[in-house]
């Protein structure tokens, strides 16, 4: 090139505030921004308990969620789901010969079956009993509280 351009930096404008008699008593908030909400309704104290449940067959699955699910109601919780989440395919490609037969080859797969259950404001009995719960082997959950 051979004219050099310079960039130059604009200086950052500060962003507006909107001052409102109704917005949270008068204290300045972000233009666009809205105070987040949490949960649905209003209510601030909600806990979630998420599992997340995983095993390589599917009615061993849905069997630990039956079990996990009719738990949870005996101490009446609120139960939302299951959620069935995408199954995991893992595909693995091998040679069936390794010399003369080389372009040969077999393909397997293992595939992981997950479901997702959120329990909502769990006492703590639920709680116990959830974590006395026996499950068949071959099953993996995740617990989260939220």
């Amino acid at each position: 090139m051979t004219t050099a351009h310079t960039k130059t930096k604009e200086p950052k404008v500060a962003k507006t505030v909107k001052r409102s008699a109704t917005a949270s008593g008068g204290v300045p908030q972000k233009a666009g921004k809205t105070s987040p909400k949490k949960g649905a309704g209003g209510e601030e104290g909600k806990v979630v308990l998420r599992i997340r449940v995983r095993a390589y067959e599917s009615k061993v699955l849905d069997a630990s969620v039956k079990q996990i699910m009719d738990t949870a109601v005996r101490y009446d919780a609120t139960i939302v789901g299951p959620v069935p989440l995408p199954t995991e395919i893992k595909k693995y490609t091998v040679n069936r010969s390794a010399f003369i037969y080389k372009n040969t080859r077999e393909q397997f797969e293992i595939r992981v079956h997950k479901r997702l259950i959120d329990i909502i404001n769990p006492n703590q009995k639920t709680v116990e009993a959830l974590t006395n719960l026996t499950l068949p082997s071959g099953v993996d959950i995740d617990v989260k509280m939220m």
